[in-house]
């Protein structure tokens, strides 16, 4: 007989972990969350049901479970050693990033800027590194990634994965970068390929290429300043 394997099919336990990569973590539930930490239940309870009593029993309230002891949840049937301890790291982890401070995004007003952020992680290393910053309708810098490492004749840049990654970090524009470890302000044709190569896809995809900033050690080349563009 063909079987049916469709979602309505599938074990409760699995469905929290389905859930997440089909439709996103905001979509689960305290409890579902939970079932996740724990990857299962008892023979008699699945995850998902053990989590919703674990959770009754501090009033569905976070900031509560946070304060069980792995004494504590393991009074409850289904919850040994290891999974007490998923749950409390997960509760500390939780408690951790709340007392962060936030960070203060960097925001591009000019190619100084640009400048004076990576000047500290490229500007004075021996051999040549392509980064780009990937920013926001509000022009803050929201990641930075290193895209190639190489020797100091040049290195790869694979264009697929900067706009893949500009896709997952939702960024609205980008900005490239590299060092010259010679220390001579000079694009290449090599920089320039690449940046026309790139801003020419951007305009496929929406994603707007501001600039490509060449870092040395004490200074700094932007495209748009000099109307490499």
């Amino acid at each position: 007989m063909e079987q049916n394997f469709s979602i309505k099919n599938w074990a409760e336990d699995d469905k929290p972990r389905e859930k997440l990569m089909l439709k996103g973590k905001q979509t689960l539930s305290d409890a579902e969350l939970v079932a996740i930490l724990i990857g299962s239940g008892s023979r008699n309870e699945s995850a998902v049901s053990l989590s919703k009593r674990i959770l009754a029993s501090v009033d569905n309230n976070l900031n509560a479970l946070g304060k069980l002891s792995l004494k504590q949840l393991m009074e409850f049937k289904g919850i040994g050693e290891a999974k007490a301890i998923s749950i409390v790291a997960a509760m500390e982890l939780g408690r951790r990033r709340r007392t962060e401070e936030t960070v203060e995004l960097s925001k591009i007003t000019s190619s100084k800027a640009v400048f004076e952020i990576m000047q500290p992680i490229i500007g004075e290393l021996p051999h040549e590194e392509f980064w780009v910053l990937y920013l926001n309708n509000s022009n803050k810098v929201i990641y930075k990634s290193q895209l190639s490492k190489g020797g100091i004749t040049g290195t790869v840049v694979d264009i697929r994965l900067i706009f893949k990654t500009a896709f997952e970090q939702n960024a609205t524009s980008i900005i490239l970068t590299h060092n010259h470890p010679s220390g001579k302000l000079i694009a290449s044709d090599a920089d320039k390929e690449i940046t026309k190569k790139l801003k020419f896809a951007g305009e496929q995809v929406d994603i707007k290429v501001l600039d490509h900033v060449i870092i040395t050690e004490k200074s700094y080349l932007s495209f748009q300043d000099e109307g490499i563009f």
